[in-house]
């Protein structure tokens, strides 16, 4: 053990409960946002807490702090929510990954990024200067330490980079808001290499959206040929599949996949699967101690399996995966780390050049009321483009798009042979189907 406050709390909690794990997060966030072409803040902020879980007498307590000087008043709340806390069935983790080692990346100065902040805005004015443009950079350092009393220690820490660039331009009544980002882990963003505005890859990428979106075009309702650009496809539909893969659901009976394993269900060419070696949020063991894994949940349109924290994992009868994981100071939940699709064999301006008329989704409002348990999705464009004759001829508006993913991905055209990182926890390509149903009000 070579964290004494850790180590301190294990040894009071162990006094009054069967077993004890901490989780201690500590974090720092130094944002840099400008807003309407303006430096607006530039301010760190730091968090540090533990949460902690006890076991007594077979049933669940919890409690966190971030005030670390109080310990003995954490382990007391936990004892007693453990009173009236759910039965369990499962255990702390007694192995756990090696810890891993910290990188050794000096990220950029607030100095740096306030010039490339200022650059990329000037960028985007130069193609339009009426456009206000608001731009974000954070670099965030995170620490993780994790121990039970089954004598398990292991930490790990990461330096995330991420920049955002979002242009708003209002014309008469129409409004029209176009962003996009960028991540990376412990190295530099690819939009602080280049050389050249005109080689930033993140400030040509918005400038493309808005000249696809320079002219508006009209799109009748119907069933049309849909192209998913990556970030729209995980948004919208590979969000769909991490929560009916979830044991949580599984074990609720919600999940329409319960009894599918084994079945091949979808598109032959389409391959579902979490690695957690890469990405930004590459980890050896999840938040509850558990090893990680590289695991296929669809192969070939074949359901695999899915995926356990050890809450779930325990009452499912299987073992748990190492995808307990939480939301700042919480209580684990399960949920995957990167979630990887196969690419195909067909370039994106080769999809695109296909489509006699259809639309591509680019940026959506949401989920709207679809049944997410049911494989179903509706979504409302916050950004799409009319593709007619294998042209972008303009940006369409009051536009949703419906369906449901076994329809959907029986009706595969093909995915992109380019697949991209989405906010660093998912690699992605585009997809096209052949039809789904397309609402417009013109």
């Amino acid at each position: 053990m070579s964290d004494p406050t850790i180590e301190k709390i294990l040894q009071l909690a162990s006094q009054r409960a069967d077993s004890a794990e901490v989780y201690y997060l500590a974090s720092e966030d130094t944002p840099i946002e400008f807003e309407n072409n303006r430096l607006k803040s530039l301010q760190t902020k730091a968090l540090q807490g533990v949460a902690l879980r006890v076991i007594k007498n077979g049933r669940l307590g919890f409690a966190s702090a971030t005030d670390l000087t109080r310990i003995e008043e954490l382990v007391d709340a936990a004892i007693q929510t453990s009173e009236i806390g759910d039965e369990v069935d499962f255990a702390f983790a007694d192995t756990v990954g090696e810890s891993e080692t910290s990188s050794d990346y000096t990220p950029p100065s607030s100095d740096e990024l306030v010039a490339l902040g200022n650059q990329l805005i000037g960028g985007v004015r130069e193609y339009n200067p009426d456009i206000l443009v608001n731009v974000g950079f954070h670099v965030r350092n995170g620490t993780v330490k994790f121990a039970t009393t089954n004598d398990v220690y292991a930490q790990r820490s990461r330096k995330i980079l991420s920049a955002d660039i979002e242009g708003n331009l209002v014309r008469g009544e129409d409004f029209l808001q176009i962003y996009t980002y960028e991540v990376a882990r412990d190295e530099p963003l690819a939009c602080m290499k280049a050389n050249r505005l005109d080689d930033n890859p993140l400030l040509q990428d918005l400038l493309q959206k808005y000249r696809w979106a320079e002219n508006t075009a009209t799109v009748s309702s119907g069933q049309l040929p849909v192209y998913f650009l990556p970030r729209a496809f995980g948004f919208t539909l590979v969000s769909l599949f991490d929560t009916i893969l979830s044991g949580q659901a599984v074990v609720q009976k919600a999940s329409p996949l319960v009894d599918k394993v084994g079945q091949t269900i979808f598109d032959p060419r389409f391959s579902l699967w979490e690695d957690p070696s890469i990405g930004t949020g590459a980890c050896q063991f999840d938040d509850e101690g558990t090893p990680t894994s590289y695991k296929k949940l669809i192969d070939q349109g074949t359901i695999q399996g899915f995926y356990w924290d050890r809450r779930w994992a325990a009452r499912g009868g299987v073992q748990p995966t190492g995808n307990g994981f939480r939301g700042g100071l919480s209580r684990p939940n399960p949920d995957l780390v990167n979630i990887c699709v196969a690419g195909g064999n067909t370039p994106t301006s080769e999809l695109i050049g296909n489509i006699k008329e259809g639309i591509i989704v680019d940026q959506v409002l949401g989920a709207g009321q679809s049944n997410q348990l049911a494989g179903e999705f509706s979504v409302n464009l916050d950004l799409g483009y009319k593709v007619e004759n294998g042209e972008i001829v303009g940006r369409v508006k009051n536009t949703m798009v419906a369906g449901n993913i076994f329809e959907a991905f029986n009706n595969v055209v093909d995915f992109s042979s380019q697949p991209e990182w989405v906010g660093g926890s998912a690699y992605l390509p585009g997809i096209l189907f052949s039809q789904l149903g397309v609402a417009s009000k013109q």
